[in-house]
């Protein structure tokens, strides 16, 4: 699976959950020098605008990175760098019901993916997912993709691994659906889950 595949799966997905969704791919910033591509950037329309800031990792990004530091130096500097140049904005709405930003770093349903997040599953799982960017709650999602098939009438899904449930939770486990492309990938993952301890070979934290 690559990263276009996910794309495509996302512009889908946006294009039937949401009225006149703005949605681009390949969205570059450029902040003095700290430059970088967005793989999806999508806004919904007012006024209850929210925007989503997509990094995609399938098989062949996992396996050319150096390890999961480099995935998330990837993902900080798209949160860091994106709305701080002159190309972007961020509208802050007075009474927000949620956050009006969402950060995602979305990993195929393969068992390459499932094997290098359950090793780096301290790391990923450290990520904080609440944070305010110019004012505007924003939240860190480090997921699966979901429901593939289902993107092109909007039910795609997000299934977290920080936060409040690991990847290698009762809780997660249970969440994954059954019969899915994620849950035949954990089956057939070279990966034990549940003892709590990673593999920092493939990238530790800094």
């Amino acid at each position: 699976m690559r990263e276009d595949e996910l794309a495509t799966a996302l512009v889908e997905h946006f294009e039937a959950a949401f009225d006149d969704a703005a949605v681009r791919l390949e969205e570059p910033y450029d902040h003095y020098g700290n430059r970088g591509v967005v793989d999806v950037y999508a806004r919904t329309s007012p006024p209850e605008r929210v925007s989503y800031l997509a990094e995609l990792k399938a098989d062949p990004a996992v396996r050319m990175a150096a390890g999961a530091n480099e995935i998330l130096r990837q993902y900080r500097r798209m949160e860091r760098y994106f709305y701080a140049d002159d190309a972007h904005d961020l509208r802050t709405r007075l009474g927000r019901d949620g956050p009006g930003l969402y950060l995602l770093l979305l990993f195929a349903p393969t068992v390459r993916c499932v094997e290098h997040v359950v090793q780096n599953r301290r790391l990923y799982g450290s990520i904080d997912p609440e944070l305010t960017v110019d004012g505007v709650p924003a939240e860190r999602k480090v997921a699966f993709l979901v429901n593939l098939d289902s993107a092109p009438s909007g039910g795609l899904g997000f299934l977290s691994v920080n936060g409040d449930v690991g990847v290698d939770s009762p809780l997660f486990r249970r969440a994954v659906p059954d019969g899915s492309r994620l849950a035949d990938a954990l089956a057939d993952a070279d990966v034990a889950l549940g003892s709590g301890e990673d593999d920092r070979g493939d990238g530790g934290a800094d």
